[in-house]
């Protein structure tokens, strides 16, 4: 096999070890957002259940919470329809976010 040969395998091999962990960072990107994500929505789903006392903090991280929550939820209670006292959006909002994330590993995954 010649130099130039060998340096171009050298160099495709490089090129697709740099592809591969470009592809795991974002894996595990896609994984690490989906699991703060859903503990954000979670913590959502207490801090309305609780009434907490006035607070200029608590109210701050509630107001977060719902700023960051609220939009993605609201596409499915739009979708659903009401079940009396029970609001499923959450739940099916959760289960939506993992179905995008597994779609989304798959799709990297490809490109290992």
């Amino acid at each position: 096999m010649a130099w130039a040969e060998r340096v171009a395998m050298g160099v495709d091999a490089a090129g697709l070890a740099v592809l591969a962990d470009w592809v795991t960072s974002a894996q595990r990107f896609v994984y690490v957002f989906i699991l703060v994500y859903t503990l954000i929505i979670f913590a959502y789903i207490i801090t309305s259940w609780i009434r907490m006392p006035y607070s200029p903090w608590l109210n701050r991280i509630q107001r977060f919470l719902y700023d960051v929550c609220e939009p993605y939820l609201r596409i499915f209670r739009r979708i659903l329809p009401p079940l009396g006292p029970l609001d499923v959006s959450p739940i099916i909002a959760i289960f939506f976010l993992y179905l995008i994330g597994y779609a989304l590993r798959a799709l990297l995954d490809q490109f290992h």
